[in-house]
């Protein structure tokens, strides 16, 4: 089960109480404070780790409470600190209140951490109130409570390239093609529900990661399609790769509503290097080079391509790793 987004409650532990107690001690009124003081709350701690690749655990638990401190003791004896509680989510996740919508952490890369929620401070015993005047205090300090809040939590996989293209554009096809990935391919639209990333090969040592999310349709911007649920992992994307069926009757229209839904839901997304492909050429009469002369001139990079014959993929790898960097 694919699961992208996440709505959670996270209560860090309040802080051990502070103790009030007397030592025995010959000559001094009571024998003298020693209440220690209590330990502090466990903190609530995203951790970011390449074993995972969705939010389904955090979709089943959906309150997560750190442990208490524990109250002090006589002697001066602190008590023990709560243990945190750490939940561990993919690289790539962000973190927002869900009250005001403010990101409260990042977590792109493997083994990054942040603190959501932090533990109360554990409370004062009574040998921190011990005065010239008043040499028995018997007064202590409650344990202060842990935050607690509403989280959203949002999973936007990181990748280098990005497929935007209407269904049945050839997606899959290309990047069942280019890399080891294996996407569900049919003659349907939609047959890609979930995000898929596979790694591309540029030569021996050069590679990146591409990423096929469902076919946009027009009005994908205000929830059309399936579209919209998972444009949010383009938005990482350092390239975007527009691909466009060469077969269709208007392609530059096609290209122009692309455009327009990207725009809709991002309109910082149109200032991302893009790279435009021509696909399913081999159903064009002359292949590659039968391709409408207008139609590569609608963008500054078009790659014309079959997937099914490979015939434009090598050129296609190289306009994409040049315009990487």
């Amino acid at each position: 089960m694919f699961i992208d987004h996440v709505t959670i409650e996270v209560v860090a532990g309040a802080g051990g109480n502070g103790c009030v107690s007397f030592r025995r001690e010959m000559f001094v009124p009571r024998g003298g404070p020693d209440g220690g003081d209590g330990g502090k709350g466990g903190d609530v701690v995203f951790e970011a780790s390449s074993r995972l690749s969705t939010l389904v655990d955090l979709h089943y638990r959906r309150v997560y409470k750190a442990e208490r401190g524990a109250h002090g003791r006589g002697k001066n004896c602190r008590g023990r600190n709560g243990k945190d509680v750490v939940i561990v989510v993919p690289p790539g996740s962000v973190i927002k209140d869900a009250l005001d919508g403010s990101v409260v952490a990042e977590l792109l890369a493997d083994d990054d951490r942040s603190v959501v929620a932090h533990g109360g401070r554990g409370g004062f015993g009574n040998e921190h109130f011990k005065s010239s005047r008043n040499r028995a205090p018997r007064t202590a300090k409650p344990g202060g409570p842990g935050e607690s809040r509403k989280l959203e939590v949002t999973l936007k996989l990181i990748a280098d390239v990005g497929l935007v293209g209407e269904p049945n554009a050839g997606k899959s096809t290309l990047l069942s093609t280019v890399s080891a990935a294996q996407p569900e391919i049919a003659e349907y639209p939609f047959t890609t529900k979930t995000p898929v990333l596979g790694i591309v090969r540029v030569g021996e040592s050069a590679s990146f990661v591409m990423i096929d999310i469902p076919g946009l349709i027009e009005g994908a911007h205000a929830g059309k399609g399936m579209g919209k649920e998972f444009l949010r992992h383009v938005e990482r994307c350092r390239v975007i790769l527009y691909l466009i069926d060469a077969a269709l009757p208007d392609p530059a229209k096609s290209y122009a509503t692309l455009r327009n839904e990207v725009l809709r839901y991002d309109p910082m997304l149109l200032e991302r290097p893009s790279v435009l492909a021509l696909t399913k050429c081999d159903l064009i009469e002359g292949g590659t080079g039968g391709v409408d002369p207008n139609l590569l001139r609608i963008h500054s990079k078009v790659f014309p391509i079959s997937a099914v014959t490979k015939e434009g993929i090598e050129a296609l790898l190289k306009g994409l790793w040049t315009a990487l960097g």
